[in-house]
This record gives structure tokens, C-alpha cells and sequence, in this order.
């Protein structure tokens, strides 16, 4: 491993930067060039069969199974002049990543010998034998049988000589298997709620839009320094190190130069990107060393989360051509920033106009005013279930500090806007608003725009701020599926609004003129939905104890914030709304609890390997040294010389055995608790074991480890440190 350590040092210092070959000047001019957009069907597909798709995507009908074989014939040719050999149905079942099985369009016949086709029940419906994804106990191990099914809202594209198809996923009975299936779902919910409550502003209004605009954070890491630490290839992050001296108190990282190796590396993936239409945007470095970003515009929900899953993949194959590794792990280094995945979140009309965004229109800035608001409740309704959406056992080791979210659900407004709600909580009295009240009222709402022009102080410790034109949901985990953060919000959010609807329609039934209701609505609403709202400082020991006072939780342990799925609340509310039947949320539970139980198990494992076969070994060859040094001292010097010529070597032999003993004994009982949180076969109990038993072992046996890489020869040290691992060349 030393031998290794030194070979992968000098290797990373020698890195230069790969050429990148530009496929054109302008990135309009190749934009979406291997993807099956709307251009290209109408220029591939009849008349008909193209209309027959554009209905799919912005009506949600069927596609008649005759056409679909028009629509393969057209989609296959295309490939095929993208150099695609293979079709594949492209979902994302219940992991961290998407999956795919690769057919040849070739097909034989006696007659006919060897062609190429693609059937429209090849492009509609597959059947993977994907037994071995998660399912919750919704498929016994033996049932092979999932169905895939294309998902026309998010165009095909070609990939690695492959046709690529999105699609959802789902069990021979029909239950949800995937990311895609209930968001899509919830997509629909928030269409459906947001219209009906656009129709008190604008009877135009016939469909509402999510769209969600990500920030992407990730570290790169030298491919043979990566190489040399078991800890980052097989889970991610590292379990052991020492932090570097300097990392990121300085500040000087932040939108500093980008070194010229990364610079290549990411015009690489994003010519690469570009290419799938994918639209990248903002890219610059992050406030941790090896830390980087990049944003994309914003887009529709579906296809926004089906471009992040794809980028991932993207960087992941570009880093190694340029000899690094990406590392999307949610905290892959102790003591500095962690990575998220910034989920900024918006709602627009067919119209294009922005629900979010204020504007000169007093009657837009009334339904802003009414989406905020509502926006807040559902928030302070369903906190939990929003955390849980975001919690994981990397997302664990992210949040509450280093300008992660904490564990508090909290709602950032900004001064004006948080002003103006109080206003109007106090100005609106009852059922009959005064004419200087209402004067006052419209006064105020006509002076959104400038009120929150300067409103871009973002709060970094909140984790859902509203930042001028829409809501940044901070507390999502870089390595993450958005989706499932997207499903909750929007559902939430849509479910709040019917109640909105129902509250307004209440009192109009009653004689109510419609503005007074809406605003006598806004107002219980305002007051109800108080607690969830706070600007300050997330991490202090003041705002703890005020959450607490206002009755917000703070559940800092994955496996206790997931609970907030199978609450009575949370599963009427998923499963009234139809994004989730109650099987399929006890199922998400009980997936995400055996996720958690088998990565702390496996950092628990690798953890414990590195301790016994790399760092007590490596103490042990460096104690005897000194106790050979001390030996020979004593041949030298007289006893009472000794002992003050000896003093330093004796108290480093007496550390060292001190720290190497620790370890192996923690090590040993943490071996020992493992297997018994593995018999349990209730998931609840095993990760609770897991994450109250194990996961307090890695913390103390890293500790101790790390105090042996201060004091031990570093020529002798077997892992790239935090120094060399943190600073590309």
C-alpha cells in the first residue's frame, strides 16, 4: 500500500490536461443533436403518428399500439443514422442510479436472413427480469416480472451506439418499482390543483407546469489516488483521514480558477451533454477544495430529473478519460463542505408566466401572494415527510453544518416578503375588509416587484428558501434521486391547494365576495403556517430551542426521519392524492431502511478491513522502529541519559500502542454488533441497530486512527491523505 500511496502521488502530480475537440464553435449549432426531439419526428414521422405523440406529451392520452409501429419504424431509422446497433428501456428503479438491458435491433428469419427491425411493442412495453431491484416485498425474489413502459414526455435519445428510451417501471400488478411512475403522478396532482385555484385569477389558465432547475455539487478526485484508498472505492467517502491543514478556511477556492485539468474535463462532459440536450448553464468552483457545480437551466420536472441522472452517468465516464473519479457522495470528507443537489422549484401557467415571479399586474401579484402562502402550509403541514423525502445514510453525514441545511424544517422569506405576510395577517379582520384595508392591501401587493428586488440573500443554513421567483429546496443530497424530493413537494403543495379551493369556495357559497375569501383564507393561513418561517441562523443552539418552542421537530437519525412516511397523516395524503397505493408506501419505507442497514454494514466492513490490514500493521512496523532506536539509545548512554534521550520514542511507543490497541478492540466489538444487527429480519430494528450501535464505532475508531496518522512516519502511512487528496495539480 505504500509502495502504492507514493506511485499514485507521483502519477496525480504528473497529470496534464487532455485536448477537447470542439464539434463547433457555437453550442446551438449540435445542441440536442442525438436527441429525438420534436424536430426530429416531425421530420422522421407521418403526419398523423407525430400528432399522435405531441398529444401523449401535453395531454397525457394514449398512444394507439397500430401508430406506435409507425412511430418505432421512424424512431429506429433516426437511430440508426446515429450509428445506434441497440434499443434499451432506460428507468430508475429504487437505487442510487438508472438501469438499462441492452437489445440488438437485428432479428432473423429463415427467409430473410439477418435485419434490422424495431417493433412498436418493443418500443411501448418491456419485460426486464428485474427481480433484483428493490421492491419492498411487493415481488417475491422469484418473480422476475417487471414491465417497462415508455414515457413519451421525455424524448428518446442515442447514447454509446444505443437507442435510449425512457420509461417507467412497474410490477406485474401494476405497483410502482421506480422514481419516475409516482412523480409523474404528482406532476399531475399539482396541474390539476394549481389550475383550479389559477381560475380565481385567470379563467385562461388550462394547465400548470412544475419545473425544477438543479444545482449539481460533486468533488473530483485523481484516479490513482482514488485507487489507493478502499474507503472511496467502496463507499464512497472516507472513513478515515485527518484533515489537511488547510482546505477551505481561507475561502480562497470559492469561484477561484479553475485548474486546467478540471476546465477540460468539464468542457468535455458538457460538449457531451449538450449533444442530449442537456442544458447546462452555470459552472464554477466550489468553497471545498476539489469541490465543483454545475446548474442547468430550468426545465419541466420530469425532464430535468431524467437530464440530472444522465449528466451523472456523463461525468462519471468523462472523469475517467481525463483520470479522475467523481465523487457524488453527500459528504466524502470529513470537516469541509459536503455536496447537494439544490432543487430549485417553480410553477408556471401555459402561458409562460411564472407563479413565483413577482409582477406589475396586481391581480398576478394577488395569486403569487396565494401560491406562497399555500406553499408555506403545505411546508409546515408535512415538514416530516419532506425530510424524509431527503434523508439517506450519506445525506445523514451532510447535514447541520458547514453550510448544509440543518435537520430543522424552516421556510426562508426574506425580510419584505415576511413583512408583507405579516401585514396582511394583521390587517385582515373577518369577513368585512374595510375600504382603507383593501386599499392598503392592493397598495402593498403592488409593490411586490420592488420589495424583492434585493431579495437574493439565500440563507445557506435553511433548507427550503424562497429566492425571488421561486423555492430552492436546499436539503436534497448530491448523490440523490431529485425525484423523490419533487414527488413529495408536489404533491404536498397540490394537495394544499385543493384544501385552499375548498376554504375560498366555503365562504363564496356563503355570500363571500371572492377576493374577501381569498384574503380571509391567506390570512388563517398566515397565521397557522407562522411557525415554519425563520431567516436567521439555521446551526445555533438559539434557533433549537425556538423550533422546539414552535413545535418543529429536529430528527436528526435516517432511520427516525423516515418514519415520517408510514405516519396515518402521510399515507392518507400520498395515497388520496394517487401518487402511492398504501402497499407501495410501506414498500419505499422499508426499501430505504434496508438501504440505510446495508451501507453503514458495508462502511462498517471496509472500515474495519482497513484498521486490521493497513493502519495497525503500518503501526506496528513503525513502534518497532522506535523501540529499536530506544534499544540502541541504551547501548549508547548511560541510564540516566537514557531516559532523557529516550523520553520522546518511549511516550510515541506508548501512543501508539495505545491507539492500535483502541482500534482493534473497537473494531472487534463492532464485528460482534454487526452480526447481531444482522439477524434481525424487521428492517425497522436493523437499521435502528445500524444506525444507534454500529454507526457510533465508525466515528471511534476513526478517531483513533486518525490520531495514529499524526504521530506515524508519513513515508510509512499506506492511504493518500487529506492533503494530497484535497489539491489538484
Amino acid at each position: 500500500m505504500i509502495a502504492i500511496r507514493l506511485q499514485a502521488l507521483q502519477d496525480a502530480t504528473s497529470r496534464k490536461p487532455l485536448s477537447v475537440e470542439f464539434p463547433s464553435a457555437k453550442v446551438s449549432d449540435y445542441y440536442g443533436i442525438n436527441v429525438f426531439d420534436k424536430t426530429k419526428m416531425e421530420q422522421y414521422l407521418s403526419k398523423e403518428a407525430y400528432n399522435e405523440v405531441i398529444k401523449a406529451i401535453e395531454q397525457g392520452t394514449k398512444i394507439d399500439r397500430t401508430m406506435a409501429e409507425q412511430i418505432a419504424s421512424g424512431m429506429k431509422v433516426w437511430a440508426m443514422e446515429r450509428g445506434a446497433t441497440h434499443y434499451t428501456h432506460w428507468f430508475h428503479p429504487l437505487t442510487e442510479g438508472t438501469a438499462e438491458k441492452h437489445d440488438a435491433f437485428i432479428e432473423y428469419t429463415r427467409g430473410m436472413g439477418m435485419f434490422e427491425n424495431f417493433a412498436g411493442n418493443n418500443l411501448v412495453q418491456q419485460e426486464p427480469d428485474a427481480s433484483s431491484f428493490p421492491s419492498g416485498g411487493l415481488r417475491a425474489t422469484f418473480e422476475a416480472r417487471g414491465y417497462t413502459a415508455w414515457d413519451p414526455s421525455s424524448p428518446a435519445f442515442v447514447m454509446n451506439q444505443t437507442l435510449i428510451i425512457p420509461t417507467i417501471f412497474i410490477s406485474y400488478t401494476g405497483e410502482s418499482l421506480d422514481y419516475k411512475t409516482p412523480l409523474l403522478k404528482s406532476l399531475a396532482a399539482i396541474d390539476k390543483a394549481a389550475v383550479d385555484v389559477c381560475h380565481f385569477f385567470d379563467k385562461e389558465v388550462n394547465k400548470v407546469i412544475a419545473n425544477l432547475g438543479w444545482e449539481q455539487e460533486y468533488f473530483l478526485v485523481d484516479e490513482s489516488l482514488y485507487q489507493s484508498r478502499p474507503d472511496l472505492v467502496l463507499t464512497g467517502r472516507t472513513l478515515i483521514g485527518h484533515p489537511s491543514a488547510k482546505d477551505q478556511q481561507l475561502e480562497d477556492q470559492y469561484f477561484a480558477v479553475t485548474p486546467d485539468r478540471v476546465a477540460a474535463f468539464m468542457r468535455d462532459f458538457e460538449i457531451e451533454s449538450y449533444k442530449l440536450g442537456i442544458p447546462c448553464k452555470t459552472r464554477h468552483n466550489e468553497v471545498a477544495p476539489n469541490q465543483y457545480e454545475i446548474a442547468s437551466i430550468y426545465e419541466e420536472v420530469n425532464l430535468a430529473v431524467d437530464h440530472n441522472m444522465l449528466i451523472m452517468e456523463i461525468m462519471r465516464r468523462v472523469a475517467r478519460k481525463h483520470s479522475f473519479r467523481v465523487l457524488f457522495h453527500e459528504k466524502p470528507f470529513a470537516g469541509i463542505n459536503g455536496s447537494g443537489k439544490h432543487s430549485n422549484w417553480s410553477l408556471s401557467t401555459n402561458a409562460g408566466v411564472n407563479i413565483f415571479s413577482p409582477n406589475s399586474s396586481s391581480k398576478l401579484n394577488f395569486q403569487f401572494l396565494t401560491f406562497i402562502v399555500n406553499t408555506l402550509k403545505a411546508v409546515y403541514e408535512n415538514a416530516d415527510l419532506l425530510r424524509a423525502s431527503i434523508v439517506s445514510a450519506s445525506n445523514e453525514q451532510r447535514l447541520g453544518g458547514h453550510e448544509a441545511p440543518p435537520n430543522i424544517i424552516s421556510v426562508f422569506l426574506g425580510e419584505q416578503l415576511g413583512r408583507m405576510l405579516d401585514n396582511i395577517e394583521k390587517t385582515v379582520s373577518g369577513h368585512n375588509i374595510t375600504p382603507e384595508e383593501k386599499t392598503e392591501l392592493k397598495l402593498d401587493i403592488g409593490r411586490i416587484p420592488h420589495v424583492l428586488l434585493d431579495n437574493t440573500d439565500r440563507n445557506r443554513t435553511s433548507p427550503f428558501a424562497f429566492t425571488g421567483n421561486r423555492f430552492e429546496f436546499r436539503a436534497v443530497g448530491s448523490n440523490t434521486n431529485c425525484a423523490s424530493a419533487m414527488i413529495v413537494l408536489n404533491t404536498i403543495v397540490a394537495n394544499q391547494l385543493k384544501q385552499f379551493k375548498i376554504d375560498v369556495d366555503r365562504q363564496i357559497k356563503d355570500g363571500i365576495k371572492t377576493e374577501e375569501a381569498i384574503f380571509n383564507t391567506l390570512k388563517k393561513y398566515i397565521t397557522k403556517s407562522k411557525a415554519i418561517r425563520f431567516d436567521g441562523d439555521g446551526y445555533s443552539e438559539e434557533w433549537k430551542n425556538e423550533a422546539e418552542k414552535r413545535g418543529l421537530t429536529n430528527i436528526t437519525s435516517c432511520p427516525d426521519a423516515l418514519k415520517a412516511w408510514i405516519s396515518p397523516k402521510s399515507k392518507a395524503l400520498l395515497i388520496e392524492n394517487g401518487i402511492f397505493s398504501e402497499k407501495e408506501v410501506e414498500a419505499r419505507y422499508e426499501i430505504s431502511l434496508e438501504k440505510y442497514a446495508k451501507k453503514i454494514q458495508i462502511e462498517s466492513r471496509v472500515l474495519g478491513d482497513m484498521a486490521i490490514n493497513h493502519i495497525i500493521p503500518t503501526a506496528i512496523k513503525y513502534k518497532n522502529i522506535l523501540i529499536e532506536h530506544c534499544k540502541g539509545l541504551k547501548d549508547l548512554y548511560s541510564d540516566e541519559e537514557y531516559k532523557t534521550m529516550a523520553s520522546e520514542g518511549l511516550e510515541l511507543i506508548k501512543e501508539i500502542s495505545k491507539h492500535a490497541t483502541e482500534v482493534k478492540r473497537k473494531v472487534k466489538e463492532m464485528g460482534n454488533e454487526r452480526i447481531k444487527a444482522s439477524k434481525h429480519e424487521n428492517f425497522e430494528k436493523k437499521s435502528q441497530a445500524y444506525a444507534k450501535i454500529i454507526k457510533p464505532y465508525l466515528e471511534e475508531i476513526r478517531d483513533h486512527i486518525d490520531r495514529l496518522e499524526l504521530i506515524t512516519d508519513n513515508s510509512m502511512w499506506p492511504l493518500a491523505k487529506y492533503r494530497e487528496l484535497l489539491f489538484i495539480n
